[in-house]
């Protein structure tokens, strides 16, 4: 039978002659039975690439889709870059997998693939949250890393975040040559579908010895301890429906934390892959998906909330008010309290010690409160492209020169506190547990602090949402007029734009030659316009759904209290007005609001 389209016939006639998962070969089957082209050219046209956060897809069968045969094409062409680049790689693979459909299975084919091209692999023998995987490539000394996950996406989508042996997410050339074999030996060998002989290989090896050493050296991060074992304070902890309960509760042990004040959401403590409480499982999502985390909490005298997300390599936080109400913290917030806790309990502990050398980085879409509070203490703050594939190497290349790296975060709530070289949510939860655990003590909660530091700061309020894209060739319509012959808008609202960076091409006429020193982000859209009243707005293309997100940053002068928040509100409202007119222009291009 003939589709109609050379290409799809070959693609359609490989799939079948390839796959041998008699569910996923049954299901292309089945649309080339009804003639269905359209859902067979959706399957099988998509590439499967390495975005922000490694590659992500539904799970379905196809060659644009995330199922055995393309798991076992990606890490073919994973085991054969490694091979090129170190002759025979001795040192392995760390492998962890999360809480979804297939993840176990993704996994073990995986390192099956690798085993079958002579290479070791350490794989977890149960689910292990993100973070703990790049800290086991680290600590096992391994070539590379990986964890089958999806994070915080529906339950419907399954992915694949790989490291380099440093810990940190490939960036380029890696990630590039890892498509390019993967596309140029599509065929997988037979021997690649026989997980028969994977675990009794002399080249498999459990990931399991790091979990002990993980919690150890975390511990580094505990500054207060003693108080932290006397706190009234209740902590209401949500898993999510993920892989983080086991760890964070042993993680608020190791801190010094008693039992009682950890206090779990039954419903959501275990592993369960159809998210069944949470219309999503992103706890960044706010409100709407801690309903059941504030019931818990109201049910037993908890002012503090923390969730992870489902591979918890993130955090959220909530904090009940004195009003009864639940404020939760928006990822810049949180942010600002841990950029001050970190560096403050550093400095207590290197009094004399020269802070030009101390780093603490953030996304370039994530507040500058960072950068205002490096400026006025002496450290340095530097900014990357969003995502922590590029602030886990940033910081290994700033420790390699010699410079202290103490903390990297970005506003969709990831923390990177410790020794992993990606975001943490497990030590994050710990530090913001030991962070209310000392304020209490003073007589002070996390927004009495959050305002403390806006009155010595300024005040740096951060809107940031998303609008839903009805198809890709909209967003790319929509930046390229906004940058049409880089006539960029000169104004926003009445506000007189400064400058404008883009770094999808490569400009910002800030600087010499119109040339950026953030590295390119030509994978995805990412412009930034700098106002003349000092406020900054970010236009970014998500690199795993169909979002285009905007953030807007304002920014005071020092000296203004609680008292002054309703005026700084009402000005973002307008700022928030005329970029959302001036720049998404919603109507032209049919962008559909955040739910």
């Amino acid at each position: 039978m003939t589709l109609g389209c050379a290409k799809l016939d070959k693609q359609v006639a490989d799939w079948l002659a390839w796959d041998k998962n008699d569910k996923n070969r049954n299901e292309i089957q089945k649309l080339v039975d009804e003639k269905n082209v359209d859902a067979l050219k959706a399957r099988m046209d998509t590439r499967l690439v390495f975005g922000t956060a490694g590659v992500r897809s539904p799970m379905q069968a196809g060659f644009g889709r995330l199922n055995d045969l393309t798991i076992i094409q990606i890490t073919h062409g994973f085991a054969r870059h490694m091979l090129n680049v170190y002759g025979q790689p001795k040192n392995g693979v760390a492998i962890g997998f999360d809480g979804r459909y297939n993840s176990r299975r993704f996994a073990e084919l995986s390192a099956n693939v690798f085993v079958r091209n002579n290479i070791p692999v350490y794989l977890f023998s149960e689910v292990s949250p993100t973070p703990v995987v790049s800290w086991a490539t680290i600590k096992l000394g391994c070539d590379a890393g990986l964890i089958i996950t999806a994070s915080h996406n529906p339950k419907e989508d399954n992915g694949y975040k790989a490291y380099w042996s440093n810990g940190a997410q490939i960036i380029g050339p890696h990630d590039t040559e890892i498509v390019r074999i993967k596309e140029a030996e599509p065929q997988p060998r037979d021997e690649y579908w026989d997980l028969s002989e994977l675990k009794s290989s002399p080249l498999f090896h459990s990931a399991d010895v790091v979990i002990d050493p993980y919690f150890e050296v975390e511990k580094s991060l505990n500054f207060t301890r003693e108080i932290n074992g006397s706190t009234p304070l209740k902590f209401t902890y949500s898993a999510f429906h993920g892989i983080g309960y086991h760890y964070t509760k042993r993680m608020f042990a190791e801190f010094g934390f008693p039992a009682s004040s950890f206090i779990s959401v039954a419903e959501q403590q275990d592993p369960n892959p159809d998210f069944p409480t949470i219309p999503f499982p992103n706890p960044e999502e706010g409100r709407k998906v801690l309903t059941l985390a504030m019931e818990t909490a109201d049910k037993n005298g908890s002012t503090v909330i923390l969730a992870n997300d489902p591979d918890a390599d993130r955090i959220q936080m909530a904090e009940k008010q004195k009003d009864g109400e639940w404020r939760v913290f928006t990822g810049n917030e949180m942010g600002a309290l841990i950029t001050w806790w970190i560096w403050t309990n550093w400095r207590k502990a290197n009094p004399n010690a020269d802070a030009s050398k101390v780093y603490i980085l953030n996304s370039a879409v994530s507040s500058q409160i960072v950068k205002t509070i490096a400026d006025a203490e002496g450290f340095k703050n530097e900014t990357t492209l969003t995502g922590f594939k590029w602030m886990g190497n940033r910081a290994e290349e700033l420790r390699a020169d010699g410079n202290q790296v103490i903390l990297a975060w970005e506003e969709s709530i990831g923390y990177m506190p410790g020794h992993t070289m990606d975001k943490d949510g497990v030590s994050a939860a710990a530090v913001f547990a030991e962070i209310a655990a000392f304020l209490h003590a003073e007589g002070k909660s996390l927004q009495d602090q959050l305002y403390a530091l806006y009155n010595r700061y300024g005040f740096h309020l951060v809107r940031s949402t998303y609008w839903m894209v009805p198809a890709p060739e909209v967003t790319k319509k929509l930046f390229s007029t906004l940058r049409a012959d880089l006539k960029f808008p000169t104004k926003i609202g009445e506000a007189e734009v400064a400058s404008v960076r883009d770094l999808t091409i490569g400009y910002d006429n800030s600087k010499p030659d119109n040339k950026p020193v953030l590295p390119l982000s030509t994978s995805s859209e990412m412009v930034t316009f700098f106002l003349k009243t000092g406020s900054v707005t970010t236009l970014r293309a998500s690199g795993t759904e169909p979002k285009i997100k905007y953030y807007i940053e304002l920014i005071t002068a020092p000296g203004k209290t609680q008292n002054d928040l309703e005026s700084v509100i009402s000005e973002m409202d307008q700022l928030e007005k005329d970029v959302v007119a001036t720049l998404l222009r919603p109507q032209q291009f049919g962008l559909i609001p955040r739910k």
